[in-house]
């Protein structure tokens, strides 16, 4: 293990990019679940139980070594970010859901989390010369920390400097693209001589549990007459986690590697697919959004500063 990725390299890259979903939240955006509250709760429901439900089945059915299946249910548990917030803006989807999705998301985190994440290391047990794993209390603190204390700094920034944040949102979202491939890079190269065998446990996988993720996030809505563009919205939410936060816990608070794979896999996985997906949820919608669709998008324009 790299004791300086572990223990000064991962927690910062993901400071920085908790700290840039800062920049982009206000206090309106935890109030806004009143205006949606019917989308907000499905999408809850979907990223919360829905999803580990979903990844622990497939655990069961590919038979994943104890950490895979603990790294699989750790990263179902993580919440969406501000990558999701990019491409609900890319097809049209509603941003200012996501913002608020994330928001409430990475506050119910620190306790759903831990929760699930303690539940897979019970059931599957890992004890393959990696001694005693469990996110004790204090380190269910040290999610808080790493989780929202960037977080608040960032929304505390938003409201202090209005101006400064929009100048920076552009930044630091591609400097949190750029934290989450060298996140991804370094996992690989410290299980390099694993690499080949952990594609081969967790490729197939993570690429169902992205597509899975995706199409339960937009159709579930759509099926309970949840409108278009917050469906969109939803669905890329649950579909794009943050990765890096589930390599951060993996790697930093239950110092191991192997349950960080299948997040770092997923991590690669999810940008083709959610952009495919993407793409085939929105073809051929123009006309049915017409109007409506253009005025969502500059309403976007105003909550997404990095749209351009």
């Amino acid at each position: 293990m790299n004791s300086g990725l572990s223990t000064v390299a991962l927690p910062l890259a993901l400071a920085i990019i908790m700290f840039g979903l800062g920049l982009s939240l206000t206090i309106g955006d935890f109030a806004r679940v009143a205006k949606h509250p019917k989308a907000v709760v499905i999408a809850l429901v979907c990223q919360l139980i829905l999803l580990p439900a979903i990844a622990f089945g497939l655990v069961l059915l590919f038979d994943l070594p104890p950490l895979l299946a603990v790294g699989m249910m750790l990263l179902a548990a993580s919440p969406g970010g501000t990558t999701a917030n990019l491409f609900s803006h890319l097809f049209r989807g509603d941003v200012a859901l996501n913002v608020t999705l994330t928001a409430v998301n990475s506050v119910i985190a620190v306790v759903s989390l831990p929760l699930i994440t303690n539940f897979a290391l019970g059931h599957f047990a890992p004890t393959d010369g990696t001694g005693s794993l469990g996110l004790q209390f204090s380190k269910v603190v040290q999610i808080f920390a790493i989780v929202l204390i960037p977080v608040a700094v960032g929304v505390w920034v938003r409201r202090a400097w209005p101006a400064f944040a929009d100048r920076m949102d552009r930044p630091v979202r591609i400097g949190s693209a750029v934290v989450l491939a060298l996140v991804i890079v370094g996992t690989v190269i410290a299980e390099r001589e694993n690499v080949t065998g952990y594609l081969a446990d967790v490729g197939l996988i993570t690429l169902i549990f992205c597509i899975l993720s995706l199409t339960i996030g937009y159709l579930l809505p759509r099926r309970l007459g949840i409108a278009s563009r917050q469906s969109i919205a939803s669905s890329m939410e649950i579909g794009i986690h943050n990765s890096t936060l589930a390599i951060t816990i993996a790697i930093s608070l239950l110092d191991s590697t192997r349950i960080a794979v299948p997040a770092a896999v997923y991590g690669v996985v999810m940008f083709p697919v959610a952009t495919a997906f993407g793409w085939l949820i929105t073809r051929g919608r123009a006309d049915e959004q017409g109007p409506s669709a253009a005025a969502g998008s500059s309403a976007d324009r105003d909550l997404d500063p990095a749209a351009g």
